[in-house]
């Protein structure tokens, strides 16, 4: 952020970025693939597994999907983190969607050919989970790379902005292709992330870090010697993991749907998109208007928030009421994420941004995908009204919790 009294760089500066107008451009069509390749993997499996199960039963196999993506994000994250900080973090990314475009081009072929099943889908979560360990940490270190660092702070707030504009239209655009075939949503999705290379592939700046001294073990323990020493930032990422495990209802989602608003595959999108709606306005808004005090407290309201708007959602038997509730966790949960990212980016030194990011991707990760098991296990017994509204409710009550352990992030002041 510029000190009080300076002029902060515009978004026109950030344009002249050629080499981040390109990242910027991969950034949104992978991250438009992804949310057309989740919202078609988890509409599928509910469809598959509702044939012979119960919505319960059915909603738990939805859940497995994001277990299985984590599980190879937490055994992975560290080694990641030093290969994003040790090799060409562009050559890294590349490798990654050659990975998720040989798991996507499965998928396209069996669900053509109707040979698609349930552990087939959770095999290519395996396969998608893998690819992003890697890939996460080294997008998020390329970034200071590309551009200036009085530039840093807009940047972090336009990844945002492609990130959420594709979870707009892609849970939207999703839905709309699954009602022709799931086979259809895959191969926009192998489409993009073919397309999300070839803007990598042409960045010319350099993309390698500084060749670092000592062993991968050295390495990696001083990424976390690191993350371990900003209190702060531990405790901003820690309480994204809290919150979201408890209140995570995504997973949720197709049973919502379904079977409780009786909303069909397009009610299913318009969920899927709302919160990205919300987060898209908080962004716009952080983007020309960066918060400038009371920082650390700002960010403890957002996840309040997000845990109250848990609450509604889970409440709500109206479509719109629904929606709504989702786009207001939405804005917050945004809210939140940006003065995470950039107490993470702007605090650590280009040499440790690959560990450092792979910490922060992993307690990510662990908030949304665990969150979706742990809403898809509680919905097995208590079903999916009775799982969101507790666990919104637990989100609201890890907020107080954490101001009280974590009094120095209660107190933080300027993203600076």
């Amino acid at each position: 952020m510029s000190e009080a009294g300076s002029v902060a760089p515009s978004a026109r500066e950030l344009l002249r970025e050629g080499d981040y107008l390109r990242f910027w451009a991969s950034r949104w069509m992978g991250s438009l693939g992804s949310q057309i390749q989740s919202v078609t993997m988890g509409w599928q499996i509910y469809a598959i597994s509702r044939q012979i199960l119960s919505v319960g039963a059915s909603a738990l196999n939805v859940s497995l999907i994001g277990l299985i993506t984590f599980a190879p994000m937490f055994l992975l994250a560290l080694i990641a983190g030093e290969s994003a900080d040790r090799h060409d973090r562009r050559k890294v990314l590349l490798f990654c969607y050659a990975g998720e475009t040989t798991g996507v081009a499965v998928l396209v072929a069996t669900s053509f050919t109707h040979h698609a099943s349930v552990p087939l889908l959770l095999a290519i979560a395996f396969v998608f989970g893998t690819s992003r360990a890697f890939f996460s940490p080294a997008m998020a270190a390329l970034v200071p790379m590309l551009v200036p660092r009085p530039l840093l702070p807009r940047a972090i707030a336009w990844n945002s902005l492609a990130s959420q504009s594709a979870s707009i239209l892609g849970p939207a655009l999703g839905g709309l292709l699954v009602a022709i075939s799931p086979g259809a949503a895959y191969a926009a999705t192998l489409f993009l992330y073919l397309a999300a290379a070839l803007c990598l592939v042409r960045i010319q700046s350099r993309t390698r870090p500084e060749a670092q001294p000592g062993s991968r073990l050295e390495l990696v323990k001083a990424g976390l010697a690191y993350v371990w020493s900003q209190k702060v930032v531990f405790g901003a990422i820690s309480l994204d993991l809290a919150a979201v495990i408890l209140g995570g209802a995504r997973a949720l989602l197709p049973a919502f749907a379904r079977d409780v608003l009786h909303a069909g595959s397009e009610g299913f999108g318009l969920l899927r998109a709302a919160p990205a709606v919300g987060a898209t306005f908080v962004g716009l808004y952080l983007a020309s208007n960066p918060i400038r005090r009371r920082a650390g407290a700002i960010m403890l309201v957002g996840v309040a928030v997000y845990g109250a708007g848990t609450v509604v959602f889970g409440a709500s038997r109206l479509l719109w009421l629904s929606a709504g509730a989702m786009v207001v966790l939405g804005g917050a949960d945004m809210l939140s994420m940006f003065v995470r990212q950039t107490l993470v980016q702007v605090m650590t030194p280009d040499a440790l941004r690959g560990r450092v990011a792979a910490f922060s991707s992993l307690f990510v990760s662990a908030s949304n995908e665990l969150g979706e098991f742990e809403s898809g296990l509680v919905a097995r017994f208590l079903g999916p009204v009775l799982a969101t509204v507790v666990g919104g409710i637990g989100a609201v009550a890890v907020t107080g919790v954490w101001a009280f352990l974590f009094p120095g992030l209660r107190r933080a002041d300027r993203l600076e």
